[in-house]
């Protein structure tokens, strides 16, 4: 079998970071590479500052140069954190009949939110024959699917609590703007009032994911979010909040079934949480029989697991039957330590 062939859209934090982790992978090359403004032109080696070797150069382009029909197996889509905006990007993939797997937070679910673009979706890909998945660190795993799995040593479940507690150093300008690093509490709240403010994008997608999981069925889905001002400077890699101003979110988001809150989610996160002595984690509580109490400490970085639950869901997205796929219809995700090509269903929809 020839090696599995990937296009990636978007080369800001988490596009480079998947190129360089597949460029560590056995079995897959990375085909073509799609930018926009001063990267146009530029080799991908390049913007992502690493050697290029005696690899075939990659040169960015845009979406028309280089996702011609079945040019790849698979395109890493990481742009957007919506389902609405991300939609003609997918859609124009999906017709060139190529999987896709898309780092959009709302993608991970995208039936909570917009379930008549994720209808539309299923059947642009279903009539191309080809899947499409939205996933991360989180939606896609640490609050939702990590939730899911552990349901599953469970008789009775009453009441769950999904808390993660993390660094958003890791991450690009978008997520920095979305969350409001560097601004005002003032600001912040006027962002918050006016929907400017982003913060975690996720809660609604989580929250029937795990629900419709486990035959809770959802009525009603809150949240709230509250600025986290720093009493000292701190600076990230794409972000700085000087003392006084806003360094980081926190999120809390409710699941009612049947008039009783039965799911809860609970997010604060921050530039250099450590620099203040926060200590980051994840937890999983489930009030059922047995009671769960699940912490890993320190947290799972959200880059890297950003970048490396897209990059090792690539097999299951082209085994997978055509159509929207979500992290409850694949299995579950696991890095990929051999040949990437090892993982391919010889029968699947793979382009020959």
């Amino acid at each position: 079998m020839q090696n599995v062939k990937v296009i990636i859209w978007g080369l800001g934090a988490m596009g480079s970071g998947m190129a360089n982790m597949l460029l560590k992978k056995k079995g897959v090359d990375i085909v073509g590479a799609v930018g926009r403004g001063a990267k146009l032109g530029k080799s991908m080696y390049e913007v992502i500052g690493t050697e290029r070797g005696d690899r075939p150069d990659v040169i960015i382009g845009t979406p028309e140069d280089i996702i011609k029909e079945k040019a790849a197996d698979v395109v890493l889509c990481c742009t957007d954190s919506f389902t609405s905006k991300a939609f003609d990007r997918l859609k124009f993939v999906l017709e060139k009949k190529i999987n896709v797997v898309s780092s959009a937070e709302e993608m991970s679910y995208p039936q909570a939110k917009e379930p008549e673009l994720a209808k539309q979706l299923d059947e642009i890909a279903k009539a191309n024959g080809v899947s499409i998945l939205g996933t991360g660190i989180n939606p896609g795993l640490i609050m939702d699917l990590l939730v899911v799995i552990m349901t599953g040593c469970c008789e009775e479940v009453e009441h769950i609590v999904s808390r993660r507690v993390n660094s958003l150093s890791p991450f690009g300008p978008a997520v920095m703007e979305e969350q409001g690093i560097g601004i005002s509490v003032d600001e912040f709240k006027k962002g918050v009032e006016t929907g400017h403010l982003a913060g975690h994008v996720g809660f609604h997608e989580s929250i029937n994911m795990i629900a419709d999981a486990i035959g809770w069925n959802v009525e009603k889905v809150t949240q709230s979010m509250d600025p986290i001002v720093t009493d000292v400077d701190r600076k990230s890699p794409y972000g700085f909040a000087k003392a006084g101003d806003v360094a980081g979110c926190a999120m809390k988001g409710f699941g009612y079934v049947d008039g009783e809150l039965k799911i809860e989610m609970d997010h604060p996160q921050q530039i250099e949480p450590e620099q203040v002595g926060v200590q980051t984690g994840d937890y999983v509580i489930i009030k059922g029989t047995p009671n769960i109490n699940m912490v890993n400490s320190p947290e799972v970085p959200g880059g890297i697991g950003t970048i490396a639950m897209c990059v090792n869901m690539i097999p299951h997205v082209i085994n997978a039957k055509p159509g929207l796929q979500t992290m409850l219809s694949l299995p579950v995700p696991r890095a990929i330590m051999g040949d990437l090509r090892d993982q391919i269903d010889p029968d699947c929809k793979i382009v020959k």
